[in-house]
């Protein structure tokens, strides 16, 4: 299927923009490489600057990428889902219970086994997807929907909370704290092999979906006479935010606001069509997590802030904006 002239300008200018980040995200970090190592890191396998290169910065913005299409991808699912523009991929507290699994991993000392935290956040991601489908076979209200995302986010928050509490130690409380600030520091290409599968599933799943988000924006009523299988739609796009979501938890921690703003960064240019803004959300929310990574590597502190921590410094004023833009619509 082809995309319209302006959607196809739009993902060639991401992909462009993609494509730059990523380079900068190579060549610049802590340390600056001169031309000659440079030289060298493309030349001599196996160097200093090739080992730093392709075994530490590549990985490192090729999970910071796939983290972001996830978190983009499942936040213009949720929009359009729930038709509301301030929904986001914790909404439904996907992302609270994927984060209660891998805490809980690492409080019981199985950090240590290879992929053991993220299995669990997985499992914690389907799990709070499970949960979520029973309860939209039942109730179909949106309202009613976010009521138990919100109350199964508080949950699982209060849950990660009891296991802060009753710690057996200081180390393993500070290695959950560390997780869940959020960060792609030391991601190697195993990260990346985690995660991209599960984005690119979830993509497929969402395109499925699309014909029933397209739908539900006209109304409820209109998608209920539509002659399309709304309740299997439905399934399908919840699927797809609950996979992206658990596998960006699984590899990266939690991360907020990229689900919330990058759809509303592009939604312009789709014509708020919630079908086509799939793919431009994921490119741009992959855009905004590699350059908000490579910032926050060069941000002159002691210890490298933590990319969970730089997305909500930079994304809270953003969710206060759209919140204040949303309201206005509203009272018109």
């Amino acid at each position: 299927m082809s995309l319209p002239p302006a959607e196809g300008r739009l993902v060639v200018v991401l992909v462009g923009l993609i494509a730059v980040a990523a380079v900068l995200g190579l060549v610049l970090g802590e340390t600056l490489f001169s031309a000659s190592q440079l030289g060298q890191a493309f030349t001599v396998p196996g160097s200093g600057p090739a080992e730093v290169l392709w075994q530490v910065r590549a990985p490192r913005a090729a999970t910071a990428l796939m983290v972001g299409a996830a978190l983009g991808l499942a936040g213009a699912v949720m929009q359009g889902l729930l038709r509301n523009p301030l929904a986001d991929p914790g909404v439904l507290g996907v992302s609270a219970v994927a984060a209660l699994g891998a805490a809980g991993a690492i409080v019981l000392g199985a950090a240590a086994i290879p992929g053991a935290v993220e299995l669990s956040a997985l499992i914690g991601a389907g799990l709070a997807g499970g949960l979520l489908i029973m309860f939209s076979t039942r109730v179909r209200s949106p309202e009613a929907l976010i009521l138990f995302g919100v109350a199964l986010s508080s949950f699982a928050g209060a849950a990660t909370a009891l296991i802060f509490n009753l710690s057996p130690s200081p180390i393993a409380t500070a290695e959950v704290m560390s997780w869940l600030l959020g960060s792609v520091q030391n991601r190697s290409w195993i990260d990346v092999a985690w995660v991209t599968p599960a984005v690119l599933v979830a993509g497929v799943l969402a395109a499925m979906a699309a014909p029933g988000l397209r739908m539900l924006s006209l109304g409820e009523e209109t998608a209920r006479t539509s002659g399309l299988p709304m309740a299997r739609l439905r399934l399908l796009a919840l699927l797809a935010a609950a996979l992206a979501t658990g596998a960006a938890v699984a590899v990266a921690g939690v991360i907020g606001f990229v689900g919330l703003a990058a759809p509303h960064l592009v939604r312009a240019a789709v014509r708020g069509d919630p079908g086509r803004l799939l793919l431009p959300s994921a490119l741009t929310g992959g855009l905004m997590l590699v350059v908000a990574d490579l910032l926050a590597r060069m941000t002159p502190t002691d210890q490298e802030l933590k990319l969970g921590v730089f997305t909500a410094l930079v994304g809270a004023p953003m969710f206060a904006l759209i919140a204040w833009r949303a309201a206005r619509e509203w009272r018109l």
